[in-house]
C-alpha cells in the first residue's frame, strides 16, 4: 500500500477532511482568538518516545488541506526508528492553519507510529522463521487505510482489506452454511476463481474436513499447541496454514517452533499503545 496521489486524493482526503471538520466545526475560536489576521509561523516536530515514525505524508496532508501553501521540512522518512527528543520536521504557513491541523495531523501520526512500533516489535520476533506476520480487520472505524498502512511500514502483512477483497469462512458463515464442507462448496462455486478460499476452524474435525474439501488456506483459531501439531500433521501441506487467537507480543514466540505459512494478529492494530509526538517552538516569521 503507498499513499501516491491518487490513492490520496481518491481514499485519504475524504478522511481527513471529515476529521478536519470533526475539530473545527465553524472555526477554531482559541487561534483566531490570538490570531485574528494571516500571519506566517513555524513549529517543531518533536519525538518524545524510541519508536517507528509512520504516516508523515498523512501528518503533511492535514495542513496542506487546510492551506496548500503549508511547507513542511522532513529530516526523517517512514519506517525511521526515531529518538526521544530528535527533530523530526519544521512545519511553516499562517499560524491559524498550524494551530487548527496541530491535533488532527497529531492523531493521525501518533496512532500509526504506535501500530507501527508495535508491529515491528512483533515482526522482530519472527526473524529467521518462514512465518509472515498478517494483520486483521480489527481495525478503528475509517482509519483502516491509515492503520493497515502502518502494519507495513512496521514489517508486517496486510491481511484483506475487507469483506470485497477474499473469502473468509468463519464459524458462524458456517453455521449459515450447514457444515464445513458446504461451506467450501458454496463459495468455490460462487467465488471468483481467482480468490482462495479461508476457513476458519476451531476443532480437529472441522481441520478435516477442510482440508479433504480443498480449502486453499486453513486458519488454526485459538487451539492448543499440541491441536495446532496434530492439525498441521491432518493438513500435511494441501493448505497453507494460519494461526490466529489473542496473538500478542508476549506470547507469539511460542508459535514460532510450529513452521506455519502466517500468524495473524489483531492487537497491532486494537492494541498498539499511541507514540508520543508533539509539535513545539510555535513562532512567527518573516513572511
Amino acid at each position: 500500500m503507498l499513499f501516491d496521489e491518487i490513492t490520496l486524493k481518491l481514499n485519504v482526503d475524504p478522511l481527513i477532511k471529515s476529521a478536519i471538520r470533526e475539530d473545527i466545526t465553524s472555526e477554531d475560536v482559541s487561534a483566531n482568538s490570538v490570531m485574528p489576521v494571516s500571519k506566517q509561523g513555524e513549529v517543531d516536530l518533536i519525538c518524545k518516545q524510541d519508536g517507528v515514525i509512520c504516516g508523515l505524508p498523512i501528518f503533511e496532508r492535514v495542513f496542506k488541506i487546510m492551506d496548500d501553501t503549508t511547507e513542511v521540512e522532513f529530516y526523517v522518512k517512514d519506517g525511521d526508528e526515531v529518538t526521544k527528543g530528535q527533530l523530526m520536521a519544521k512545519v511553516r504557513g499562517d499560524i491559524r492553519v498550524l494551530l487548527g491541523g496541530e491535533r488532527t495531523a497529531l492523531n493521525y501520526l501518533q496512532r500509526m507510529s504506535g501500530i507501527a512500533t508495535y508491529t515491528r516489535t512483533v515482526a522482530n520476533m519472527l526473524v529467521g522463521t518462514k512465518t509472515r506476520l498478517l494483520d486483521t480487520r480489527k481495525t478503528s472505524p475509517n482509519n483502516r487505510i491509515f492503520e493497515k498502512y502502518a502494519v507495513k511500514v512496521g514489517g508486517g502483512n496486510n491481511h484483506r482489506y475487507n469483506l470485497s477483497d477474499g473469502v473468509l469462512l468463519k464459524d458462524n458463515h458456517i453455521g449459515a452454511a450447514g457444515s464445513v464442507k458446504h461451506a467450501i462448496e458454496m463459495a468455490k462455486e460462487y467465488a471468483p476463481f481467482v480468490r482462495k478460499i479461508e476457513v476458519e476452524v476451531e476443532t480437529l474435525e472441522m481441520v478435516k474436513e477442510a482440508a479433504d474439501a480443498g480449502a486453499d488456506i486453513i486458519m488454526l483459531d485459538n487451539m492448543t499447541h499440541e491441536q495446532m501439531e496434530e492439525a498441521i500433521r491432518i493438513i500435511d501441506g494441501r493448505a497453507e496454514i494460519e494461526v490466529s487467537g489473542n496473538v500478542t507480543k508476549e506470547n507469539i514466540q511460542k508459535l514460532t517452533d510450529l513452521g506455519v505459512d502466517c500468524i495473524s494478529s489483531g492487537a497491532l492494530t486494537h492494541s498498539a499503545p499511541i507514540m508520543d509526538i508533539s509539535l513545539k517552538n510555535l513562532h512567527a516569521i518573516e513572511a
